[in-house]
């Protein structure tokens, strides 16, 4: 979706809000001469974990804060759920855990939960069951009566999470959601995000933290300095680097010089890899080496890695674009 010079921004229209949750077009946020969001153009359907990716200093939770009404663009469009970003309405159905936020040390888990649950709107005698509701889902219950000053960062941060889940709201927002978590708290908040998945539930996900986007999201958007540079499923952005890897004896600079009109060709721990091909090459390619005398031993699909496309996507980027910090 494009816009023009001709369209006023009263013109431009969100996809289908039956199937779509979050759009932005050309959304951008500026402070002074400091280009924060350069122009932010992505879709996230319904019900899809979407990770947002990049850098720190990307520009991902100057996204986020624009996405959920707490910061207003400099120029461009977005809606969520269908309404314009800021909608007042829109806000009771969606939940949000911020990078960085704090609770009082002397509240309790369960006080800060009831506190708020009041600010959503749920009904006094709806309260207690839904604060309930939102601890046990983010493994707190059974710490919910314990000041937050006894509380480990770990446990503030699902703290942070169940008040995030307060309402079963239909979009969530999490930005850097495991970073203060060990291992076994990573994997809670992905079999978390699963769940909420199984209800229907879209999940925003920002992250530098490709391990955990690449084990989790249906989706994701890279951005960089502001921009989104790709987009798209997980093998799609693994795509590039898909191709076979071949263990032989006798491979010389000469056998990969001939390897190289298939894809590029690097070394890896014993390995030949040819990158960038399709199945169908792969005969050739085996062929090729053993005609060239070499002995070969193994041949295996070489899946491209999400960290090898990052990284290849950000060089690109950087060689392309100036820095706008």
């Amino acid at each position: 979706m494009q816009a023009t010079a001709e369209r006023s921004a009263s013109e431009i229209a969100p996809d289908s809000p039956a199937t779509t949750a979050i759009q932005t077009l050309e959304l951008a946020k500026e402070f002074g001469s400091t280009v924060a969001l350069a122009g932010l153009t992505m879709t996230v359907g319904k019900g899809e974990i979407f990770g947002f990716l990049g850098p720190n200093g990307a520009g991902k939770t100057t996204a986020v804060k624009l996405l959920v009404g707490l910061s207003k663009p400099t120029r461009g469009e977005g809606w969520v759920l269908g309404e314009r970003l800021g909608n007042r309405a829109v806000r009771s159905r969606i939940g949000y855990l911020p990078e960085l936020f704090r609770y009082q040390d002397w509240l309790t888990g369960r006080e800060v939960m009831g506190f708020h649950c009041r600010l959503a709107g749920i009904p006094r005698d709806q309260r207690e069951r839904a604060a309930e509701h939102a601890l046990e889902l983010a493994g707190i219950a059974g710490r919910a009566d314990d000041r937050v000053g006894a509380y480990s960062k770990g446990m503030q941060q699902r703290l942070g999470l169940a008040v995030a889940l307060v309402g079963n709201p239909e979009v969530l927002f999490l930005d850097e959601p495991t970073s203060a978590l060990d291992p076994v708290g990573r994997h809670d908040v992905r079999e978390i995000i699963r769940t909420l998945k199984a209800r229907g539930t879209t999940v925003f996900l920002n992250s530098h933290l490709l391990g955990e986007v690449e084990l989790v999201c249906d989706r994701v958007a890279i951005v960089d300095q502001g921009r989104v540079i790709a987009i798209g499923t997980i093998d799609e952005l693994r795509g590039a680097g898909k191709g076979v890897r071949i263990r032989a004896e006798g491979v010389d600079e000469e056998v990969r010089q001939s390897l190289r009109r298939f894809g590029p060709v690097e070394e890896s721990e014993g390995w030949t890899v040819v990158r960038g091909i399709g199945d169908d090459a792969v005969p050739e390619i085996v062929r090729a080496v053993v005609q060239s005398g070499a002995r070969v031993y193994a041949v295996q699909p070489a899946a491209g890695t999400l960290e090898d496309t990052f990284l290849k996507l950000l060089e690109g980027a950087h060689d392309g674009h100036p820095d706008h910090s």
